[in-house]
Formats: C-alpha cells, sequence, structure tokens
C-alpha cells in the first residue's frame, strides 16, 4: 500500500476520534516518514518552517484582525444602516439589505464566520421585528454569509492562490464577478419568495436619509476601495494592503465611529492570534504531506487515472464539483485546501482546466461547507446568535444551498463567468 494512501487513511482515523485536524494531519504524516520513508525528520521541520516563511501568508491574520477590528468597531452597524436605505423599500427589503450587507462586509473583512457575528447578528433580529419567519431569516444571512468566502480579499481566496502558485491578484479579482452573482440570484429568489407569500414590511425610500447614511459610511466604505484600488494599480501587495486595512480599521473605530479604545486592540490581536493560530498550524502540518504526495507520485497517478475514465471536461468538473461539495461538509475549508489543491491541480491541468479558474470554483464549492453540517462553523455561529436547534438552523438554509448548487453547475457550463473579466482587465493593463 502506498504512502499517500496510509497518510490519508491514518490522517481520517485520527479525525474519527476527535482530534483536531492539524494534530491529525502532523502525527500521520510523521508515522509514514518515520515507517515507510528515509526522508530525516530535520528535513520535515525544514518544510515545515519554510511554509510559514512567506510573505504572502502574512496577509491572513492581518485579514482576520480588520475583519475583528470591523466588527468590534461599528463599522458593521454602518454598513447595515447604508444596506436598509438603498434596498430595505424593495419587497423582501431585510432580506435584500442582508445579502448587500455580505457582500459589502465580504468586500472588507473576507471572513464568513465575522460576517454572521456582526450582519447576521444585527439583521436575523430586525427582520424578525419586521415579520419575517425566524427560520427565513437564519437562512438568507447564514447563504449570505458564504459570499464573504468569495468576495475580494477571501481568505480562503489568498490560501488557494498562494498553494496553487496563482497571482494573488488575480485570483481576488476573479471571485467578484461570481460573487457578485450568486448575490444577485440570492435577492431575485427573495423578493419572488416575499411578494408571493407576502413576507415582511418594507422601509420607506428616502433620498434624505440614503444620503445620511452614505456620509456615515463612508469612512467604513473606505476600507475596500483602499484596499483593492491600491492592489490593482500595483501600489502595494495584498500582504501590504491587509497591514494598510487593518491600521485604517483601527484608526476610524477609535477615532470616528468611538466604538474601540486602544487598550482594546490587545485583547482583539489575542482574539485573533488564537484564530490565525489554527488556520497557520494546518499549513505547516500539509507542507509535509504534500510533500509525501509528490514522492508517491499521487498527483500524476490520479490525473491518468481520471483520464483514462473521461476526456469530457463536464463530467469530470461535475464529478469534482460533488467530491469538493462531501469534502466540505466534513472538512475544515483551510485544510482541505492545503491538501487537495497539490493534488487535483495537476488533473485539472492536464485535461485543460483554467488553474484560476479551479482555484475560484474551489474556493465556492468549499466554502458549502460553513453552512452545512456536521462541521459548518457558520451553521454553530448563528446558533448561538439566535437561540435555534441545530436541526432548524440546518433546515433554514436547505433552499438557498439549492440555489447556489444551481448557479455553480451553471459556472461549470459557462467558466467565462469567472474567467473572462480578470483575461480582459489584465490584458488592458
Amino acid at each position: 500500500m502506498s504512502m499517500s494512501v496510509i497518510l490519508l487513511i491514518l490522517f481520517l482515523a485520527l479525525m474519527a476520534f476527535g482530534i483536531p485536524i492539524a494534530i491529525s494531519l502532523g502525527a500521520a504524516c510523521v508515522a509514514v516518514l518515520v515507517t515507510m520513508s528515509p526522508m530525516p525528520l530535520t528535513m520535515v521541520v525544514q518544510m515545515m518552517y519554510s511554509s510559514m516563511n512567506s510573505f504572502i501568508m502574512v496577509a491572513v491574520p492581518l485579514f482576520i484582525l480588520a475583519g475583528s477590528l470591523m466588527d468590534e468597531g461599528g463599522i458593521a452597524d454602518k454598513i447595515y444602516d447604508l444596506a436598509d436605505a438603498c434596498v430595505g423599500w424593495i419587497y423582501g427589503g431585510l432580506g435584500h439589505v442582508s445579502v448587500f450587507c455580505n457582500i459589502i462586509f465580504g468586500a472588507m473583512s473576507g471572513s464568513s464566520v465575522a460576517a454572521v457575528a456582526s450582519i447576521g447578528k444585527m439583521s436575523i433580529n430586525a427582520m424578525a421585528k419586521k415579520g419575517y419567519p425566524k427560520s427565513y431569516g437564519v437562512g438568507i444571512n447564514l447563504a449570505g454569509c458564504m459570499l464573504a468566502s468569495v468576495i475580494p480579499p477571501s481568505i480562503l481566496m489568498i490560501v488557494a492562490a498562494s498553494t496553487a502558485g496563482v497571482s494573488i491578484g488575480q485570483a481576488l479579482m476573479a471571485g467578484l464577478v461570481p460573487g457578485i452573482f450568486i448575490g444577485v440570484a440570492f435577492m431575485v429568489y427573495n423578493y419572488i419568495t416575499c411578494k408571493v407569500k407576502g413576507t415582511g414590511e418594507k422601509s420607506e425610500f428616502s433620498v434624505q436619509r440614503l444620503g445620511k447614511a452614505f456620509i456615515s459610511a463612508v469612512p467604513a466604505l473606505m476600507v475596500p476601495v483602499i484596499l483593492l484600488v491600491g492592489m490593482y494599480s500595483g501600489v502595494y501587495t495584498p500582504t501590504e494592503g491587509a497591514g494598510i486595512a487593518a491600521f485604517y480599521a483601527i484608526l476610524i473605530s477609535i477615532y470616528v465611529y468611538r466604538r474601540l479604545k486602544w487598550s482594546d486592540i490587545p485583547r482583539i490581536i489575542a482574539k485573533n492570534a488564537r484564530q490565525t493560530g489554527t488556520i497557520l498550524f494546518i499549513a505547516i502540518t500539509a507542507k509535509p504531506a504534500g510533500q509525501i504526495f509528490e514522492l508517491d507520485g499521487l498527483p500524476g497517478q490520479l490525473a491518468n487515472f481520471i483520464v483514462g475514465i473521461s476526456n469530457d471536461q463536464l463530467i469530470i468538473l461535475f464529478a469534482l464539483f460533488v467530491f469538493l461539495l462531501l469534502v466540505g461538509m466534513f472538512m475544515d475549508a483551510t485544510a482541505a485546501i492545503f491538501i487537495l489543491v497539490p493534488i487535483l491541480l495537476p488533473v485539472m491541468v492536464k485535461i485543460g482546466v483554467s488553474p484560476l479558474f479551479f482555484v475560484v470554483f474551489l474556493v465556492i464549492t468549499l466554502s458549502f461547507g460553513l453552512i452545512t453540517p456536521p462541521v459548518g462553523v457558520c451553521l454553530y455561529a448563528a446558533q448561538n446568535v439566535t437561540g435555534m436547534s441545530f436541526e432548524a438552523v440546518v433546515k433554514s438554509v436547505m433552499p438557498w444551498l439549492y440555489l447556489t448548487t444551481g448557479v455553480l453547475l451553471m459556472f461549470i457550463f459557462f467558466p467565462e463567468i469567472i474567467t473572462a473579466p480578470v483575461e480582459w482587465m489584465f490584458s488592458t493593463n
């Protein structure tokens, strides 16, 4: 039996006993290398260190920090007020507000969990007060929070692009169009549902209220502007942009919205250090796992096996979609990216799939795992926010999962939706 198969069996067995992902993966790697490989463990330590000695990976903790600062600094409140003034007057108004908020907040924080904790908490309570069923509010907010993992600056997109060796700037921009596309699909479904059922109340449209909300939200809205314009104009890198975004979020939270004090910053940094440590620990242990797969020739073997079954790109992409959905249900998205990208990327390249499309499609599909049982962290966050049972939370999000599945199948048939805007943008620069 090959080293790769033994590694995967050990990894899954340890996870089944409830051992954390990073420890399960690391222990499985060490066991395989000690018993089946001549590679010295000192070399493994060097690989693990080199995986973190990366300027690109510094962006991950900085974006997580920026998201937490926006959550606690009152920025989410201003975004919600602006979204309500913009689209709250349409049928299903507060549902549109939720989706719109998650798109904007995703463009600031890149974190779905932060979106649930901030936007979701406000929106679910507001929708309940306006006559929306609580389960409906939970469902649309959970679906909307998934967009934060797709809209730039998505943390998962940064991790996937760096692992695949794809331009981070191009990968982030490639997530923008499908993210907005999915958001519009949510809003159309919400409009039809609320109009047919007569659900919820609409707010009155007011130019004065819109202007006031916009002015109040301008400092918050400058976060994605500063971040994306600077990155795509070449003024600074995604990592430097993440640092600037975090520092700017500190300044406006303290001096503009006055929701934080300088004494709060160490507490927020410490909280985010724990979350960041979990992600980077997985990255460290994934490095020797990737080396084992390479020594075994697993990517090439898998590519030959899949191509031997079918040369039809659509069939292979559909099979990949189903596989990633299942993986996302049982494995953390970050861990899945580190493990699967080195294995699957050569397969996609061999059948003619663009690496950029693969990265974006991988991230969107694995984002399902955030709102699907049994390990969907956003489901547990929503349960804590609402007090609903876990089963009720899962049931509330199912229609939105079906809708998103339909949109993703459209991306398989029309991959240009993802790749064409980026090709146009970077070919004109």
